[in-house]
């Protein structure tokens, strides 16, 4: 025991002394202020190449982990709704889905630039579109993936996690002063009640009833037919062709070929979010220096605090 304590203290003092060393290093080339990037030059006419890759959320929770910056990719737009040079939107999808708050909000972004300007929108599929990402991609005016895309898992998830058990191993008590009894619902220090998982469900339900009218809709789909779909599975991009979820397979380069002769316009994209060199250092000391088992349970009861309605799938 005490041998795995002293290579445990090592260890994060190794990590501690490799850290300082490349913050020196950072503060000499001064880059702490932001990554250096190379920025293409943009063409006179150009439609925008925007990335819906990773998890659709709020912000980009600062770490340099995430790929998907929301409130940069719902400014940019509004500023290529201004932008008389530009021709259209490439949406380049990689992603499992997200929040249905965020979603849906990028898709009416996505409506109002269409409305708004009339120029085309077109969504390609890399290896993963799902759920949250396909409801924005009903904005598209044309859907096409990689051949070996899955797509689909049209539905709704809420996901709390019960951490009773772990508690009482720990010695935790959480307490709850409530005004009612289902103001604590989804807590997780206790098991959910059959009350509380309808109350949830109703939500579940509503949100889904959306994501079917979006589809319908973007898909030119009937209700009813949307609905024999919608079960949540996942479809490969041959699959999604023939029930008209996408309009065909493509490679990328072929994908942006097409937008190109579309837009009669070059493609263009610009980096939304670079992380700062302090933010690639603090995501890389989470992998490196371990956590107790208080410290285990901590975090996974922030991270199940409140839950949150998801067009998401859950690989």
């Amino acid at each position: 025991m005490k041998n795995q304590k002293t290579k445990k203290t090592l260890l994060v003092i190794a990590a501690a002394v490799c850290i300082l060393a490349v913050l020196f290093f950072a503060i000499g080339m001064g880059r702490l202020s932001g990554t250096v990037i190379t920025v293409e030059q943009k063409p006179e006419k150009s439609f925008a190449v925007i990335n819906i890759i990773g998890t659709i959320q709020a912000g980009n929770e600062g770490t340099a982990r995430v790929g998907y910056d929301h409130n940069a990719t719902l400014k940019y737009i509004d500023e290529l709704m201004e932008d008389e040079s530009n021709t259209g939107i490439f949406l380049d999808v990689d992603s499992g889905g997200g929040t249905v708050y965020e979603s849906d909000e990028m898709y009416l972004k996505l409506m109002e630039y269409k409305e708004k300007t009339g120029r085309p929108i077109h969504a390609y599929f890399n290896s993963t579109a799902c759920s949250g990402a396909y409801y924005i991609s009903c904005a598209a005016d044309f859907i096409t993936a990689n051949r070996n895309c899955w797509t689909g898992s049209i539905g709704v998830i809420i996901s709390t996690t019960n951490l009773s058990g772990l508690y009482e191993k720990l010695g935790i008590e959480e307490v709850l002063i409530t005004s009612g009894d289902n103001k604590g619902m989804g807590s997780a220090g206790s098991p959910m009640s059959e009350e509380h998982i309808a109350l949830y469900k109703a939500l579940v339900d509503e949100s889904y009833d959306q994501f079917v009218d979006i589809v319908a809709a973007g898909r030119n789909l009937s209700e009813e037919r949307t609905r024999e779909i919608a079960d949540g599975r996942i479809y490969s991009a041959l699959q999604a062709e023939e029930i008209g979820l996408i309009d065909g397979i493509q490679s990328y380069e072929e994908a942006l070929e097409c937008m190109e002769e579309t837009t009669d316009s070059e493609s263009y994209y610009r980096q939304l979010y670079t992380p700062t060199m302090w933010e690639e250092l603090m995501a890389d000391i989470e992998t490196v220096v371990p956590k107790s088992d208080m410290q285990v349970a901590a975090q996974l009861a922030a991270d199940s605090k409140g839950a949150v309605p998801m067009y998401m799938y859950i690989q």
